[in-house]
This record gives structure tokens, sequence and C-alpha cells, in this order.
């Protein structure tokens, strides 16, 4: 239990540190904010990936989530770490990271399956910044995605490398996850890029960060 509860804090004490590293460079290089935010979301998942190898217990999981919550509120209603709330649009996002994580941890921890938090944090980690920074900073022939005459504010190429990405990273995991490369990698691959994608073009003020992973979990779980 002790070496859980010191694993814990040094976590705590590397993510904060991240985040200082992210201010800094946000008021010393005068980065856009979107730009910070996206940086941090990467980085900090891909800290918390390695979770489930560490610690067993979800209750330390949730108390590290609650802490962060606690600490994105605070710093947001004193207008501090601008690196992650100066944005221009209204967004939930960074308060539903902290909860997607643990809901996932929860889930996989539940289920005796790793698999099922790691491929979803992944692709949460790298798609989903990598598809908002393509569509924010490329605009030329990048139309906003238009479905049934509804118009989102996702566009064309964000959800295309989205789902690029997400099928390349699925296809990936899930061959070293199996140990063959079959139709059903393949297939299986395809439906969590679809979905996830689907999750990020429909999702609201940054709920992306809940519906993308908690999506692909249920598709892992169902069809693994």
């Amino acid at each position: 239990m002790g070496n859980i509860i010191t694993l814990s804090f040094f976590y705590l004490i590397g993510i904060v540190i991240l985040l200082g590293f992210n201010e800094l460079n946000y008021r010393r290089f005068k980065i856009k904010g979107e730009i910070t935010r996206k940086f941090a979301h990467f980085a900090s998942i891909i800290a918390v990936i390695p979770m489930p190898y560490m610690i067993e217990s979800h209750w330390y999981v949730l108390g590290l989530a609650l802490i962060f919550f606690a600490g994105l509120y605070f710093t947001q209603q004193t207008k501090q770490l601008k690196s992650i709330h100066d944005i221009k649009r209204k967004s939930v996002g960074s308060y539903l990271l902290p909860l997607s994580i643990y809901v996932t941890f929860l889930a996989s921890s539940y289920l005796e399956n790793k698999f099922i938090y790691i491929l979803p944090m992944l692709i949460l980690a790298i798609c989903d910044p990598m598809a908002a920074i393509l569509g924010m900073n490329i605009k030329k022939y990048n139309n906003q995605v238009v479905l049934f005459g509804r118009k989102y504010q996702k566009t064309w190429l964000g959800t295309g490398a989205f789902v690029s990405m997400s099928f390349v990273i699925s296809l990936i995991a899930i061959y070293y996850y199996r140990g063959v490369f079959d139709i059903k990698t393949f297939w299986l691959s395809a439906i969590i890029a679809i979905i996830g994608a689907m999750s990020e073009l429909f999702s609201w003020r940054g709920s992306d960060n809940l519906s993308i992973p908690v999506s692909i979990a249920c598709i892992l779980l169902i069809f693994l």
C-alpha cells in the first residue's frame, strides 16, 4: 500500500511539473492557448497510459482524478493556468479528462483487461489533438463536415486524420494484443476508427474527452 501511495504521489508531482512546463512555454513564447492545451492533453494522457501496470486499485486513480479536477476548477476560477483555459470556445473537456481516465481505468480493472484502458487512452492522446490542430491550422479546401444537411464544428481534414490515425493505432495494438493479423483485426480496427471519429464529430463542448474512450472501450468489450 505504501508503494502505491508513493507512486501516486510521484504521478501527481510529475503531471504538475508537466503543466508548469506547459505554462512557462505559453507565457515565454506566446503560444496560443489551443496549442498548449492540446500539448497538455497529449502529454498527460501518455503519462497515465502505463498506470494499470503500476497501480492496481482504482481508488488511487479516483483520488488523483479528483485532485486534478479540483485543481482545474480552482485555476479557472482564479484565472490561472492560462495554457489550459485560454481558449475562445466554451469547453468542459479539461474537466471531463480526469473523469474519462478514471472511468476507463475502472472498467479495465473490473474486467481485468488492461487493453480496454490502454487503446482508448492511446487514441484519445494522439488522434484527438492531431485532428484538432490540423482542423484549426489548415483552412484551404478544409470545409466543415456536413451530414444530412447539418453542419458540424469539425472539419473534413481533421475527421479524416482522426479516422486514419486511429485505424493505424488500432491495427497495430490489436495485432500485438491478439498475436495474429487476420480479418477480425482489420474490421475491428475499422469499427474503432469510425466509432471514435463519430464520437468526436458529434461531441459538444469538449465532451469527446469522455465519449471517445468510453465508446472505444465498449467496442472492445463487445467484439474483442
